[in-house]
């Protein structure tokens, strides 16, 4: 019963399948509802995740569209990502699903913390950023993707593509000396770093009047303008990262569970995978196997202590693990 459990409450697709070689059929409700199950049962840890996320100093976030079975038709609900990097370098990410993009989610995951807000330039984002709040910070890789866009109607685009690759050089110079998120870090950003900026800003500025808003590179401009501050705040802060990209591919395997299952039942169920998803999720960012991370903690979670819940999280558990073995 434990190896059924085990394969089952992962979120990926395709769980029914590997439990052949086993010799177990399942039906599909029976696997449904140990999916639902599994993420109840787990739901103190995933929401603890989260609590963990939205104490950090520096968050990143970001999401994503997912269908939600209604009659006749699908209503479009959204999965959100959260991140954060712990006093270790653990990374954690959690997940939030909604029926809609509105900023209620992010203001009831992020809602009252300060810190750093890592995201794009959807306003959504305002409610845990302004007036007070967390500062937010821009992403290089979301402008980069609009001069990208641009480059083939507007070749003069690629002086800021250039500009924006000489940032992200620095970047690679601070992994080569790992020296990331440190003093030296921010040195470098502050003697390279910041001259590029000031470089693409004048050229920003000379190019704006003579693109119209509307087209491909006049957007932009536009686009960087008027997240400038947004995306200058890295310099002075080694925490920040230059981009939001980490987010993004928390939600690549949303994009590659969509293929899969095309839509979930109903909001309930779009809120279990999200904590399913979650743990899973975090366990690979840690170099924890999900499968038996998830097979020992079904267990656990249903006596350990309130109090210590957070030992439970993947990268706790790893520790909790080897404390039990030696």
């Amino acid at each position: 019963m434990l190896t059924l459990l085990r394969n089952r409450c992962s979120p990926w697709p395709g769980i029914g399948a590997r439990l052949a070689p086993e010799h177990a059929p399942m039906g599909r409700s029976t696997l449904t509802d140990l999916f639902h199950l599994s993420a109840s049962v787990l739901l103190p840890l995933s929401r603890h995740l989260l609590q963990c996320i939205a104490s950090a100093e520096v968050v990143l976030a970001d999401e994503t569209p997912l269908h939600v079975l209604d009659v006749k038709k699908t209503r479009l609900g959204y999965l959100w990502t959260f991140l954060a990097q712990n006093e270790k370098g653990e990374w954690l990410i959690g997940y939030r699903f909604s029926m809609g993009r509105a900023s209620t989610t992010p203001k009831a995951v992020l809602g009252g913390t300060t810190g750093a807000l890592v995201v794009d330039a959807y306003t959504g984002y305002n409610s845990v950023t302004l007036p007070e709040g967390r500062v937010r910070v821009g992403c290089w890789a979301h402008v980069r993707r609009r001069f990208f866009d641009a480059l083939a109607t507007a070749p003069e685009a690629r002086q800021a593509l250039d500009l924006i690759l000489a940032l992200y050089r620095v970047e690679a110079q601070a992994r080569e000396a790992d020296v990331v998120r440190t003093a030296a870090h921010r040195e470098l950003r502050q003697q390279h770093s910041a001259p590029v900026l000031a470089q693409l800003r004048v050229w920003l500025d000379a190019q704006a009047p003579q693109h119209p808003p509307k087209g491909p590179l006049g957007g932009a401009i536009s686009y960087a303008l008027k997240q400038w501050d947004a995306l200058s705040r890295f310099v002075s802060d080694e925490r920040l990262p230059l981009d939001n990209n980490r987010s993004e591919g928390a939600l690549r395997k949303a994009a590659l569970g969509r293929k899969n299952f095309l839509f979930v039942g109903h909001e309930a169920a779009g809120e279990n995978l999200a904590g399913l998803y979650a743990l899973v999720a975090t366990c690979e960012a840690n170099h924890v196997n999900p499968e038996e991370y998830l097979a020992d903690v079904l267990l656990r979670v249903q006596t350990h202590p309130q109090a210590r819940i957070g030992e439970l999280l993947p990268h706790e558990w790893k520790r909790l693990r080897a404390a039990d073995s030696s």
